[in-house]
């Protein structure tokens, strides 16, 4: 197996090569190819991802990826949406359960459409206004249904827009209720203001839930804070072909170079990766390790610890490395 790997700005830098270290550690046959893409490198330069690297990473079978920092310039394309967009990662899935250091009893995946919505960069832009045009096909809204409804273990599925407002949400929300019914796939529905207050009044309802691009974005990272906060938050962005595996926290330039960044989710990450690849028994040992890591309360500043990253990559590697 070739893997891309691409750590990009900030505390991506800090984090990627401990979740490395954990693949190499259960998948010692892996080919890795490191990519420099960024913002840091746009700065050096003056390209963020050139077409070799985007051809190298084609290359690979799939994606370990860090963290980028988009600033608002015109003339920079943001890296991750340039990759979901042009490998057709069509699909953002964002398992969240509860670890010992959750207040709430959780245990539930977000299905979110990743390229289309108001992230497809159609804007007219004038001195006093703006018009953002919103993408909705039937085409992207059925086949991330078809995935969340395919999902191991489905208990029931909840479908969120806001239809009762915008005709975009009705195609979205009509499509994903044919897939559902055409799988015989238990479904409800919810407008998204509900469904922000039901995440935190009883997250425990919830188990499959698939939304828009826009909305996905902001729930994902309300429902982090309900197991501890985006420092334990995977996901992995899914095609036909490709599959990229990403830690859904930034670039936080305001701790990268400290080495107290918390690698949790990049590992969670490399552990989705395995499991997209058929590796399960590696990625429960990556789960164990990262269970035992967290009970001995080896926990970096965002959990409320004092240890470093480079105490949560020793605790790993030890727990992996034992028998």
């Amino acid at each position: 197996m070739r893997i891309a790997v691409l750590p990009g700005d900030g505390i991506g830098r800090e984090v990627v090569p401990v979740a490395v270290d954990v693949l190499k550690a259960v998948l010692p046959g892996a080919e890795y190819v490191h990519v420099d893409v960024g913002h840091e490198r746009f700065l050096r330069e003056g390209v963020a991802m050139s077409e070799e690297d985007f051809e190298n990473v084609k290359k690979c079978d799939c994606i370990l990826f860090g963290a980028i920092t988009t600033p608002p310039k015109k003339c920079y394309r943001s890296v991750i949406l340039t990759l979901r967009r042009e490998l057709d990662m069509y699909a953002n899935v964002r398992p969240f359960k509860s670890c010992l250091v959750s207040p709430y009893r959780v245990d539930f995946t977000i299905y979110r459409e990743n390229c289309e919505d108001l992230y497809c960069g159609m804007e007219e832009v004038s001195e006093d206004m703006v018009l953002s045009t919103r993408k909705i096909t039937r085409h992207a809204s059925e086949r991330i249904a078809r995935m969340a409804c395919r999902r191991p273990g489905l208990k029931k599925l909840t479908i969120v827009h806001k239809a009762n407002v915008l005709r975009s949400c009705e195609l979205f929300r009509d499509v994903c209720i044919e897939v559902a019914k055409e799988l015989s796939v238990p479904y409800e529905e919810m407008l998204v203001d509900a469904m922000a207050y039901n995440l935190i009044r009883d997250p425990s309802r919830f188990d499959t839930i698939v939304t828009t691009n826009l909305f996905g974005d902001i729930l994902s990272d309300e429902a982090a804070a309900l197991i501890g906060g985006l420092g334990l938050s995977p996901s992995a962005n899914i095609g036909d072909r490709y599959a990229l595996f990403e830690p859904v926290h930034g670039s936080a330039p305001d701790i990268a170079g400290k080495g107290i960044a918390n690698p949790i989710a990049a590992v969670l990450s490399a552990k989705m990766l395995l499991e997209w690849a058929g590796r399960g028994k590696e990625a429960e040992m990556v789960q164990r390790a990262v269970d035992r890591t967290l009970a001995d309360g080896v926990l970096t500043p965002d959990l409320g610890g004092a240890y470093k990253t480079s105490d949560v990559r020793r605790s790993l590697l030890k727990y992996l490395e034992a028998p």
